[in-house]
C-alpha cells in the first residue's frame, strides 16, 4: 500500500514517536491506556496488540527527560484490491455480497464489531482502527470489471455492513460516490447502511435508483442521549442530525430503515420505543435491531471503555451481556450472535416488535429489483466481449 497522511486541526500530529517500543500481550490491554488528551474524540481507551501480534509495551529509552506526547492523528493508506466484492454464506445475513470502500472507521464507535478485522492488517483493533485507515480509490474500476464478467450473477450488494462508507474521509476520497455511479449505470440493486451525513450528497443518484426499486438505506440509531452518543461513537453525527438524514432521504423518495444497532443493555435499552417513534416520525418505513456484539478484541476494549465512562453501570451491563451468552461476553453461533438468548433477549425482541407495529414500521424495506440489471456500452461504444 502507498501510505499518505491526512491531518485534521483537532487531531494533532502523528503519534509515532521514536522514543518508545511497542510490546504488549493482548490480555494486558489495560496496561496500555492512552492519556485522554492524546485520544481526544476517539472511542477506544487503548491500542492493545491484536491476536496476530506477539506483544506491545511502551518503554522509555533510559533518559529522564519529560516529553510531550502527540495526539493520535488520522492517517490514510491506499490499496487497490483485485476484487472489491466480499462474499459470505452466513445463514443469518440477508445478503451474499458486500463492498467495503474503507478499512477501519474514523467514527470510532467503541462497540464496533468490525474492529477485529484490523488485526489482519497487523494493526490494533483499538485506536489503530480509528486512526490508521485504508482507502480503496480504484474500487469503482475494479467493481466495473467484475460486473462486466459473463459469470456475474446479479443480486443486491450491501455496503456499510462492516465500516461506514460515509465516514469523514469519504469527503476527500469519494470512493463511495464513484462506486455508486457504477451501480447506477449498471442499474444494479444496492442496500446501504450508514451513520454519515455524506449520504445526503448522493441523494441525486440514490433518488433515481430508488425510483426504480434499486436502492434503500438503513440509518443506525443507538440513543437519543447526545452525551452517551458522543461517548460511545465520538465522531458520528449526533442523534438529532441522524434523524435529519432519515428525513432528507425519505423526502427524496428513498426507502429508509431505522436500525437500532446496537441495543446496549443497561445503557440504551430503555430507549427502544423512543428511537423507533423518532425514526418513524422522521420518515423511516421499516425497522430492525441488533444486540450489542463483542467478538474477539472488542470485548476487552468495550469493558475498558465502560469502566472509564460509566463505572457505576459496568457490572450491570456486562452481567446482561453474559446472561445472553451462557456466561460469556459473546457467542458466534449463527442466529444467536446478533440477538442473544434467554429471557432478557426475548424481552427486547418483544418490545421492538410491539413498538414497530405501534409506529407503523415494517420489518423490511421493499425488495430490491434485479431484473433491470444491464451491462452498459464501453466508452468506445462497443459492448465488452469478456
Amino acid at each position: 500500500m502507498n501510505a499518505m497522511k491526512i491531518s485534521h486541526p483537532d487531531h494533532g500530529v502523528c503519534c509515532m514517536c521514536s522514543w518508545f517500543v511497542l510490546k504488549m500481550h493482548m490480555s494486558d490491554v489495560k496496561q496500555l491506556k492512552i492519556d485522554t488528551e492524546r485520544r481526544r474524540a476517539r472511542g477506544a481507551q487503548s491500542n492493545a496488540a491484536s491476536r496476530y501480534e506477539a506483544q506491545r509495551e511502551e518503554i522509555q529509552d533510559g533518559w529522564d527527560i519529560p516529553e510531550e506526547r502527540a495526539a493520535f492523528a488520522t492517517e490514510v493508506s491506499e490499496e487497490r484490491p483485485r476484487s472489491i466484492l466480499s462474499w459470505n454464506q452466513s445463514p443469518d445475513i440477508p445478503f451474499d455480497r458486500s463492498i467495503n470502500p474503507y478499512r477501519g472507521c474514523e467514527h470510532g464507535c467503541v462497540y464496533c464489531f468490525a474492529r477485529p478485522s484490523h488485526a489482519y492488517l497487523g494493526l490494533s483493533p483499538g485506536l489503530d482502527f480509528e486512526t490508521k485507515l485504508v482507502a480503496r480509490p480504484k474500487a469503482a474500476e475494479v467493481l466495473e470489471k467484475q460486473l462486466r464478467s459473463k459469470r456475474y450473477d446479479v443480486a443486491p450488494i450491501a455496503i456499510g455492513t462492516s465500516t461506514d462508507p460515509y465516514q469523514p474521509i469519504e469527503r476527500q476520497y469519494r470512493v463511495m460516490r464513484t462506486v455508486l455511479e457504477v451501480l447506477h449505470r449498471f442499474r444494479h440493486p444496492v442496500a446501504i447502511t450508514t451513520k454519515g451525513t455524506l449520504v445526503e450528497r448522493d441523494i441525486d443518484i440514490l433518488g433515481d435508483m430508488a425510483a426504480n426499486g434499486l436502492a434503500h438505506v438503513g440509518v443506525s440509531l443507538t440513543t437519543m442521549d447526545g452525551d452517551l452518543s458522543r461517548a460511545m461513537e465520538p465522531r458520528c453525527p449526533l442523534p438529532k442530525r441522524r434523524l435529519e438524514i432519515i428525513r432528507r432521504l425519505a423526502d427524496a423518495g428513498i426507502p429508509v430503515r431505522v436500525m437500532l444497532a446496537p441495543v446496549v443493555p443497561g445503557l440504551s435499552d430503555h430507549e427502544i420505543e423512543a428511537l423507533l417513534e423518532a425514526g418513524a416520525e422522521a420518515g423511516a418505513t421499516a425497522a430492525s435491531w441488533i444486540m450489542l456484539r463483542l467478538p474477539r478484541e472488542v470485548a476487552p476494549l468495550f469493558e475498558e471503555w465502560l469502566e472509564a465512562a460509566y463505572p457505576g453501570r459496568a457490572s450491570k451491563v456486562l452481567a446482561r451481556v453474559r446472561e445472553m451468552h451462557e456466561g460469556e461476553l459473546y457467542s458466534s453461533e449463527f442466529g444467536r450472535r446478533m440477538r442473544g438468548d434467554g429471557i432478557y433477549a426475548e424481552m427486547i425482541a418483544q418490545r421492538v416488535e410491539k413498538a414497530r407495529i405501534r409506529f407503523g414500521l415494517s420489518k423490511e424495506v421493499p425488495e430490491l429489483r434485479c431484473d433491470l440489471f444491464q451491462v452498459p456500452f464501453e466508452r468506445d461504444g462497443q459492448l465488452a466481449l469478456f
